[in-house]
């Protein structure tokens, strides 16, 4: 948790000075730092309390974008700190919606760690709000540091921790991309009312293991998956657990339209488009065990024994 504010007994004559006090809660030089927790079985690689006054670039980037870049979302990511902004131990993404040549433009924050936080294997922790609003789409998400490795999107692997829609914010998903040909996996959990994932914090975390994945939300278990895959169109799948045995990166972003949410209209309030994370932790466990199988569908004889594996592969 967050330490509570702390004043120091600066004073004028036994009173408090308040231009000081003003300054310092202004400078957040009151706020203490978080302890990030200890898992058991796990080790701390890295964590963000967004303790600071400013985004701590030793660990995240500013991704920058044109409009229409992917999903044919409409806002540009831009580096401004109107987008991404630290506050009250917090990172928020923020949506704005502005004008630009007479037409309706927006702006909004996405950051990500290639190259900085980039790590295989682990269990990754995020507690975050997401806003609420017709075409408002937050995602933590993770991406291959080196897209290329076995090719780009979806070859690459792509693991959604979670995602949600503004225009329904009882729904949170989860979900891995893998293929070629494309395939996904996806769970979903629903919370309504005041713990609806727009009303208050949720925790979203993945243990991503050698030969396995699950996701949780608030420390329930949303998704398993164990028998993805990857491939060249018409060739050979790639020796499991391709794709997903390389480095990752974490990225957070709040898009604006698009394939999937829809676009903004009328009701979309952008002066709450806030996307709050406050808290990314990413912990390892000492070692993991890299010689895994994937079960395939098939026969199997042993012996004088047959036994039938079933496999959970999903394309689409």
């Amino acid at each position: 948790m967050k330490a509570d504010l702390f004043i120091d007994d600066r004073n004028l004559g036994g009173l408090p000075d308040w231009g000081v006090i003003y300054e310092m809660v202004k400078e957040k030089k009151t706020v203490s730092a978080t302890e990030t927790p200890q898992l058991e079985g796990y080790d701390l690689l890295w964590s963000d309390e967004f303790d600071g006054q400013t985004m701590d670039e030793t660990k995240w980037n500013y991704e920058p974008h044109e409009p229409g870049w992917t999903n044919n979302e409409l806002q540009e990511y831009t580096t401004s700190t109107d987008n991404v902004f630290v506050r009250d131990g917090k990172l928020v993404l923020k949506a704005l919606k502005t004008t630009k040549d007479g037409q309706d433009y927006y702006t909004s924050g996405k950051v990500t760690g290639q190259n900085k936080t980039d790590f295989m294997y682990g269990k990754v922790v995020v507690s975050a709000k997401v806003p609420e609003g017709q075409g408002l789409w937050p995602a933590i998400w993770m991406m291959p540091q080196d897209e290329s490795y076995y090719g780009q999107w979806p070859k690459c692997g792509e693991i959604d921790i979670m995602e949600s829609l503004g225009k329904d914010t009882t729904i949170s998903y989860s979900t891995i991309h893998y293929g070629e040909p494309h395939a996904e996996q996806q769970g979903t959990v629903t919370m309504t009312g005041a713990d609806s994932f727009s009303a208050r914090f949720h925790e979203y975390s993945v243990e991503w293991e050698p030969g396995e994945m699950r996701f949780y939300t608030d420390d329930v278990l949303v998704l398993t998956v164990n028998d993805w895959f990857t491939a060249e169109e018409g060739q050979d799948d790639k020796p499991y657990p391709a794709p997903f045995n390389q480095p990752f990166f974490v990225q957070m972003n709040l898009a604006v339209g698009g394939n999937w949410p829809g676009n903004p209209d009328a009701t979309t309030d952008f002066d709450n488009a806030e996307f709050e994370i406050d808290y990314v932790r990413v912990y390892q466990k000492p070692e993991y065990d890299t010689n895994v199988q994937k079960i395939v569908k098939g026969l199997v004889l042993l012996g004088a024994v047959t036994f039938d594996l079933v496999s959970k592969r999903k394309k689409k």
